[in-house]
């Protein structure tokens, strides 16, 4: 039975067991898959009995017999290195003496180059030949369809790791605040702070996180929007509320940027957006914060079940109903129903109950009268910065004062998503 190598991969190994194949197959001493990045041939996983040859190694590309062949200046299968002028004159003719040699390239499905499937002999074999040329080809063609995943993957991560990299270097994202306003007489009471990325990315804030997550920069990203937060609560009156999602409020850097924050100014707003492994850890850590006098609202409540774990476990100060209970709640007994009984919960927790996502009239009125306390959404005004807060936000049949500093702001434009984070 065949030991796997303790750095190899699942795929790795998959592909050594073509190599092995390969080896069997062609009798020759070595065989390897390598990666030919332009400059570099890259011997990715090496099938050979001698130490000389083992994963990772590299050579330059240009001088080696697989890119000599990929140019049509050497065929595919080499019985006698000897025999071919070409082949003599390249480092590995001469050391470590290669006299046999098969090598095919390895695509992707979308034909792309890779690398090559090869096999390397010490001695001349006249036996080589076409057929297994043809062998080759075959198992060249499996070991791509094993490694695209994970190229895909490295691509992928590479890629956001470019983009993100730079924001998170930068300060973070910008981050903009949106109203949170009294549905009884339109005083804003609080906003929370959103954040936003280049609109050329095409991603809305919610993925843009996500994908810093799959590659490690999630905390490291959030991090970063909560100290821009934070620094946006002296510019206006009210609170901040500061999105986190369980991991990073458990990370020390989180305790240090809401440790210097006031209190009193700050809402904790705690997502969804990742599972909570152990409620008593996080509960150790909002417990100085909350002492102090610092609240916590749970965000995205009715979305999932895990709003509602969280709403059990840590006895929130305000719970915010997710956009697919308040949208169309004007019209929708169900909705009207389930959010009625959510302010009855709340009412029991002694907590505040905010809708967002209020675009029109009517759902606003239709929460005012099931006991919303406070909503935001596009029907009040869109997130903005600081100095473009208003006071108080009223709206023409919902609120009794007939005047305010500022009227309904952020109707006139509804294109786009609408995003929260």
């Amino acid at each position: 039975m065949r030991t796997a190598r303790p750095n190899r991969t699942a795929a790795d190994e998959q592909v050594a067991e073509l190599l092995r194949v390969a080896k069997r197959a062609l009798g020759l001493s070595l065989t390897f898959l390598s990666r030919l990045d332009g400059s570099t041939q890259h011997l990715e996983v090496v099938e050979s009995a001698i130490p000389l040859f083992r994963d990772g190694q590299t050579q330059p590309q240009q001088t080696s017999f697989c890119q000599a062949i990929l140019d049509g200046k050497l065929p595919p299968v080499i019985p006698n290195v000897g025999k071919l002028p070409e082949a003599k004159r390249l480092p590995a003719a001469r050391f470590p003496r290669i006299r046999s040699f098969v090598s095919v390239p390895v695509r992707l499905s979308d034909g792309e180059l890779y690398g090559t499937f090869c096999a390397a002999g010490f001695a001349a074999d006249r036996d080589l030949c076409a057929r297994d040329q043809a062998l080759m080809e075959v198992l060249a063609s499996a070991a791509a369809t094993v490694i695209e995943p994970g190229v895909r993957d490295r691509r992928r991560s590479n890629e956001i790791c470019s983009r993100l990299t730079p924001v998170v270097d930068a300060g973070g994202p910008t981050v903009l605040l949106q109203p949170i306003v009294s549905l009884a007489d339109g005083r804003r009471v609080g906003a929370e702070a959103l954040s936003r990325f280049p609109t050329d990315w095409g991603k809305g804030p919610d993925t843009v996180f996500d994908e810093a997550a799959s590659v490690g920069l999630g905390i490291d990203l959030e991090l970063k929007a909560v100290e821009r937060a934070l620094s946006h609560v002296d510019a206006i009156s009210g609170y901040v509320a500061v999105n986190f999602s369980p991991s990073t409020l458990l990370d020390p850097r989180s305790h240090t940027l809401l440790h210097h924050a006031p209190a009193d100014r700050v809402v904790i707003e705690l997502s969804e957006h990742d599972p909570v492994e152990d409620y008593e850890v996080l509960t150790a850590a909002l417990a100085p914060h909350r002492a102090r006098g610092m609240r916590l609202a749970i965000d995205d409540v009715g979305a999932g079940f895990s709003s509602l774990r969280h709403i059990v476990v840590t006895a929130p100060d305000i719970i915010k109903l997710d956009r697919s209970i308040v949208a169309g709640v004007s019209t929708d007994a169900v909705l009207k129903t389930l959010t009625h009984s959510l302010v009855d919960f709340a009412r029991g927790l002694g907590a505040k109950v905010v809708a967002e996502g209020i675009e029109t009239l009517d759902d606003a009125i239709t929460l005012r009268a099931a006991g919303v306390h406070l909503g935001q959404g596009w029907l009040f005004a869109r997130p903005c910065a600081p100095p473009d807060l208003a006071n108080t936000y009223e709206v023409a049949g919902l609120h009794d004062s007939p005047t305010s500093d500022r009227t309904t702001a952020g109707r006139a434009d509804r294109s786009g998503p609408l995003v929260s984070r």
